[in-house]
């Protein structure tokens, strides 16, 4: 392999001659073999697009030359299409608060913009990674804004399966409508319920979420660009400053402005903890949901049995014919994932010291790790699970025909303690609380059965 040589303030350090990365980025490459992974795609083309909409401005307040300015966008929108992703060879989780991951960003749109005026890779007569790209910007506005463009597109994707998933389970709310199953409270016999009334019990979380979502989806818009090192914009025209934001939401076709406050901006990391905090709450509800399919789903004879999942594939290698609700098993691993990388995203925008906070890759890396997680196990929740979900009505019938729950609908005309009584002598002796309480001759049975009805109880 022919090899290049190239300068920072290390030293010298050859990098393959084809490379469009450079010195800084191979360095750090070096240092950080953490995950084994590479940056996220879309993390990837919102770094393309800031650097695009920096260009666009500096150009605009006369900082940069127009064939410069054409170059990197060129460049940068040669990215955005799917080029030159394997040029971004950082890990994830690096030290030096992202500054591995923006410069790689600059060295590989500078060497395209430089090939592009004719240049050499490497050389950067025409084009410098720091001179021209990063002009006007510091990691410190540059990371925490490619994080919040980045979210913003992975939560779309999120938010619209949560859609589907709402939209899965009105159906099967109206479809179980008529359904009357034995509702259970800590793992026993309690009062009738529709079944359908469970599926909408679901839904209203599900709606709650996506209003969750939503909402800490606007607390990305407001991004830091801009604020250079710590929000202070040193060595950035302000007339750059102040367009910026909006010439990245013309970019990108998203909403965002200027923060308010640059410098809290660039220190506070709290709008992503929200997130988080947003998202792990989504996969609480759908987890337990999860729990309560495979709960009613079990058997296929020995369990409750009140529910079919759609078999997807086989259960076991020794036991013949048997079926595992795996899609509800792999909601609730993905919500694991949610749950454990919100106590890491939790503790990395707590770790920030005075004007920056060093822990935003792993904050980042996480935050697209959940917000994606979500998004695959509610896509196969839905078209895998819920939308083939049936009934098995007679088991339903029969379960709360044999209960001993509905006791508590005579409650009131006999009160507890003789409801209680007949409650236990069903439970001791097999018999029906309908046949217990004829026994006691109290009611006729045109009474028993009306008392007795669980669509009134429902």
């Amino acid at each position: 392999m022919a090899y290049r040589v190239e300068y920072d303030s290390i030293g010298s350090k050859e990098v393959p001659s084809e490379a469009y990365y450079g010195v800084q980025s191979l360095r750090g490459a070096e240092n950080f073999h953490i995950t084994g992974q590479k940056l996220q795609p879309e993390f990837i083309d919102s770094l393309a697009e800031i650097k695009k909409a920096c260009a666009i401005c500096n150009c605009r307040v006369g900082e940069m030359d127009v064939k410069v300015k054409d170059a990197i966008c060129q460049a940068c929108d040669e990215i955005v299409a799917g080029k030159f992703h394997d040029e971004f060879i950082c890990d994830p989780i690096q030290g030096g608060a992202g500054t591995t991951a923006n410069m790689n960003a600059n060295e590989v749109i500078a060497n395209r913009a430089e090939e592009i005026l004719g240049g050499k890779k490497g050389e950067y007569a025409l084009v410098h990674p720091n001179d021209h790209v990063n002009r006007a910007q510091s990691t410190n506005d540059v990371f925490p804004t490619a994080a919040k463009v980045t979210a913003v597109k992975l939560l779309k994707k999120a938010i619209a399966q949560m859609e589907r998933m709402e939209k899965a389970l009105a159906e099967k709310e109206a479809e179980f409508h008529d359904i009357i199953k034995m509702g259970r409270t800590q793992m026993q016999d309690a009062v009738p319920v529709r079944l359908g009334q469970e599926f909408g019990a679901y839904r209203k979380a599900v709606i709650r979420d996506i209003a969750r979502l939503n909402h800490a989806m606007e607390g990305m818009y407001p991004v830091n660009m801009g604020g250079t090192a710590i929000g202070t914009a040193l060595n950035a025209n302000p007339k750059y400053v102040d367009d910026v934001a909006a010439e990245l939401a013309k970019i990108t076709n998203l909403p965002f402005v200027k923060a308010d406050d640059l410098i809290d901006g660039t220190q506070n990391l709290d709008a992503y903890a929200y997130v988080s905090a947003s998202l792990k709450t989504a996969a609480i509800s759908l987890s337990k949901m999860s729990n309560d399919l495979r709960l009613m789903s079990s058997g296929p004879r020995c369990g409750f049995q009140e529910i079919n999942l759609p078999g997807k594939q086989n259960g076991s290698s020794i036991m013949p014919g048997k079926v595992n609700p795996v899609i509800p098993e792999v909601m609730s691993q993905a919500a694991f994932c949610i749950m454990g990388n919100d106590v890491t995203i939790t503790m990395a925008a707590e770790a920030g010291q005075l004007e920056l906070n060093y822990a935003e890759p792993v904050l980042y890396h996480k935050l697209f790790e959940s917000i994606i997680a979500l998004t695959g196990a509610v896509e196969t929740m839905v078209d895998n699970c819920v939308t083939g979900i049936t009934a098995n009505a007679e088991r339903c019938q029969a379960l709360v025909d044999g209960s001993v729950g509905v006791i508590t609908a005579i409650c009131p005309q006999v009160g507890y303690k003789l409801s209680a009584e007949i409650a236990k002598t069903a439970i001791k002796t097999g018999q029906s609380v309908r046949e217990v309480l004829k026994s006691k001759n109290i009611y006729s049975d045109e009474e028993i059965e009306k008392i007795l009805d669980p669509h009134s109880m429902v």
